[in-house]
């Protein structure tokens, strides 16, 4: 299938890999069947391969429905995406919606995807993040002209989308590798471990990721190694990481962040590539 240079991100997300993708790209397998991303966020490095046959997961629901909404429904989506206002006003009593669940819960897929690309292109930073009960909280942008809707890049995504066999689930990463066969590709963007206590943000959804999940991670990592599936990880370079992974092919590469909660921690810091093969 021929890339579309037009197939990128729809969303900016916390620790999306935009930055990061030459290097990934250094190390994608030259040729698998399948590809899975467990952990899709913005998806960055799915939308630079635009696999022809993938499964795509997240536990934010919010985010599988947006996609499952430009796949299907791309034309309600941009139409509904055109009544939104640039105002702070506007901004906050979209935002307020999850507050009130019975609200939320009436409205439309398509406006519940609607409402979180309004809130990503105004928000402040494009900072996804919800509270420990899930509520979207990141403050008005104030941005002068942010591109709400970006028709033709939208339409773009949603042909992809149709024209690849591409199945998006929501729930735990270890569920989302049911099935993986020996000739696919995996590719693992979890929360990364924190290097400091104030750059734990796991805030892009409810409960977090903790190092009890980080060594399930690896456990389906081991599994996965077992099978001869290919994987390659992101995390962050720490010592708990660097360690966890030892038996594994490690490149540490510098990475930039400009979507910290903590304006000290963005910039470029140390990130590792772990993977099973040459």
């Amino acid at each position: 299938m021929k890339r579309n240079k037009l197939v990128i991100p729809v969303v900016k997300w916390v620790g999306g890999k935009r930055q990061l993708l030459p290097e990934l790209l250094k190390y994608i397998p030259d040729k698998f069947t399948e590809y899975y991303e467990p952990f899709v966020g913005g998806g960055a490095l799915f939308f630079a391969l635009q696999p022809k046959s993938a499964v795509v997961n997240d536990s934010n629901s919010e985010l599988i429905n947006a996609y499952k909404v430009i796949k299907d429904h791309v034309d309600g989506l941009i139409i509904d995406l055109k009544k939104h206002l640039n105002d702070s006003k506007y901004f906050y009593k979209i935002r307020e919606l999850d507050r009130n669940h019975l609200a939320y819960n009436q409205l439309s897929p398509v406006e519940k995807a609607s409402r979180l690309l309004y809130l990503n292109k105004t928000c402040f930073n494009g900072l996804f993040r919800v509270n420990q009960a899930g509520e979207f909280n990141s403050p008005f942008g104030s941005y002068k002209n942010p591109n709400i809707v970006n028709e033709i890049h939208l339409k773009a995504v949603s042909k992809y989308f149709n024209s690849a066999n591409i199945i998006f689930t929501i729930g735990d990463f270890e569920s989302a590798l049911k099935g993986v066969k020996k000739d696919s590709f995996v590719y693992l963007d979890p929360p990364y471990d924190p290097i400091s206590t104030s750059s734990n943000f796991t805030g892009y959804t409810a409960g977090g990721f903790n190092i009890q999940k980080q060594l399930r991670l690896k456990e389906v990592c081991d599994k996965l190694n077992t099978d001869g599936v290919k994987f390659l990880l992101s995390n962050s370079a720490t010592d708990f990481i660097k360690n966890l992974y030892k038996d594994y092919r490690i490149e540490i590469v510098k990475a930039k962040r400009s979507v910290n909660s903590n304006a000290s921690l963005r910039g470029e810091i140390d990130e590792v590539l772990i993977r099973n093969y040459d």
